[in-house]
């Protein structure tokens, strides 16, 4: 349980995201500006138990550039959790999180994730496996929302009363999607909750970060352990720093950065092991804020392979 121990106030945490917090690119952002914790991409664990798991296991990668990584987990059935928490600690993670949160219709509707909070009995269930999976070598924590259709603090409450070891909360229900300002007031609130049903919980806010001062000001204002960053990696890789790089960063050295992350892409995956079309939701990050851009992402969202993209971006710098 050190890792929570010793993590500064606010710490930063980069936030799981589907086809986007790989780890390949966990080592981009790690090169950049190192959050303190990062988070997998969203790893099902009754699929990982199947015959299907050889193609969830990527998900699973790992390198010690990135470390300290949490694994974060989503299913139905408790008995996979208990047996993917356990296989944790022997591949390199720091700790288990288990999706409570993530509104996707098509996730919802088949009663995971931020359909949980809907349906407790099953909650207590799934953290009560993880947490014996876990065996006490790992930390649990839940991602989560502050209610399905509506503000739900009682949601909170429930969590909170299960003694996770971390709390990250959205501040939008799953209703609101993100189509809506995060309500960074709610989660205040939880810090309240939490001061006299768990004292020893770490809340962690997380919605429409775009800056690490941004972050400290929330924290500072709010009470919170720490601070999760999602899209906002999108406008800046170094968003985990002090200081404003990617700012001053011109045509040449954005270019070289998203080289980087597409060479690592294919030493990582070998060209056939992830498909290629993920990559394109970095496009707008790297070629963005020079002149030609525009056309550059137009041609670089044709391509139908990371050989074809990255040849189109070494072509680009000659």
């Amino acid at each position: 349980m050190n890792l929570f121990e010793n993590l500064p106030k606010p710490f930063f945490v980069l936030a799981p995201m589907d086809d986007v917090t790989d780890t390949v690119f966990r080592q981009i952002v790690a090169d950049c500006a190192k959050p303190d914790l990062s988070f997998t991409e969203f790893v099902n664990v009754d699929g990982l138990q199947s015959p299907g798991r050889a193609h969830l296991l990527p998900k699973l990668r790992i390198s010690d550039k990135e470390k300290p990584v949490i694994a974060q987990l989503w299913g139905l059935k408790p008995e996979n959790f208990y047996k993917t928490a356990k296989e944790l600690a022997s591949m390199g993670f720091a700790g288990v999180d288990l999706n409570m949160g993530c509104p996707v219709k098509t996730v919802v509707k088949n009663g995971a994730c931020a359909a949980l909070i809907n349906n407790r009995e099953l909650a207590t269930e799934i953290i009560e496996a993880a947490r014996e999976g876990a065996g006490g070598s790992l930390p649990v924590s839940v991602k989560t929302r502050v209610g399905f259709t509506t503000v739900d603090m009682g949601w909170l409450e429930f969590l909170l009363s299960k003694k996770l070891n971390m709390l990250s909360i959205h501040g939008r229900t799953a209703k609101q999607m993100s189509k809506v300002p995060a309500d960074w007031d709610l989660i205040g609130r939880a810090v309240g909750l939490r001061d006299s049903l768990s004292p020893a919980t770490l809340i962690v806010g997380n919605g429409d970060v775009l800056s690490r001062i941004q972050g400290e000001e929330l924290a500072k204002k709010h009470g919170l352990d720490g601070i999760m960053i999602g899209r906002g990696i999108f406008h800046d890789p170094f968003i985990f720093s002090q200081s404003r790089p990617w700012e001053g960063w011109g045509e040449t050295k954005r270019l070289q950065l998203f080289i980087k992350h597409i060479e690592l892409f294919l030493k990582t995956y070998g060209g056939s092991e992830r498909k290629f079309e993920p990559l394109r939701k970095f496009c707008k990050t790297y070629i963005n804020g020079f002149e030609g851009a525009a056309e550059l992402r137009a041609e670089f969202m044709l391509a139908k392979s990371a050989a074809e993209a990255l040849e189109l971006l070494r072509g680009r710098r000659r």
